[in-house]
């Protein structure tokens, strides 16, 4: 929190609540020459059960290549709560006690908010799309800022001017615009093979 509002919630002014963002989970597991297919089988269905918990944006399997074991489980959530709820979950903990004997190894990233905004979907489409989209977005943006705000910010330096359009503009395209135009475009920047 900041020292703004934390001045502002010791003296009980009302604290904005920040936004929730979306939260990615990758789980890479090494899966024992002899269980790939049993895990396979159980990875389908845990992702599965994953998909129908409240909150959930995705969850998929990434398939290792040839001569590899290692796979990757790829969750994706609306906010932190979605995920915690998931993640205590009494069909995720019984799913965890299958799983156990068919791995070596294990390993857990999860990350959010802009962070997610930047990594490659789990059935990535073509890059050209998601670039587009994003250019298409920058340019609204900052057609938008250079029509209604910079008009009024004439007495201030360049750089301060700057400053606040490129703060303007990744804080709306990390928070609002991309999120908002990956799911209205969902099909169209990962198309179905």
């Amino acid at each position: 929190m900041s020292v703004p509002l934390r001045l502002r919630a010791l003296v009980g002014a009302d604290v904005p609540i920040p936004p929730a963002e979306p939260v990615t989970v990758t789980v890479a597991r090494v899966v024992r020459a002899d269980q790939c297919a049993a895990f396979e089988r159980w990875a389908e269905d845990v992702l599965q059960v994953a998909a129908g918990f409240p909150g959930n944006l995705g969850a998929s399997l990434l398939h290792p290549g040839p001569d590899i074991s290692e796979y990757h489980l790829v969750y994706r959530f609306v906010d932190d709560a979605s995920l915690a709820a998931w993640e205590r979950s009494s069909e995720r903990r019984s799913a965890l006690a299958h799983v156990e004997p068919m791995v070596d190894d294990e390993r857990y990233q999860r990350i959010s908010g802009l962070e997610s905004f930047f990594t490659r979907s789990p059935q990535p489409g073509p890059r050209w799309r998601m670039t587009a989209l994003t250019i298409a977005a920058v340019f609204a943006i900052t057609s938008l800022f250079q029509l209604f705000v910079t008009p009024h910010l004439a007495s201030w330096p360049m750089e301060a001017r700057l400053v606040l359009s490129a703060t303007v503009v990744v804080l709306l395209l990390g928070n609002v615009v991309m999120p908002a135009l990956t799911r209205l475009f969902a099909g169209w920047l990962h198309p179905r093979r």
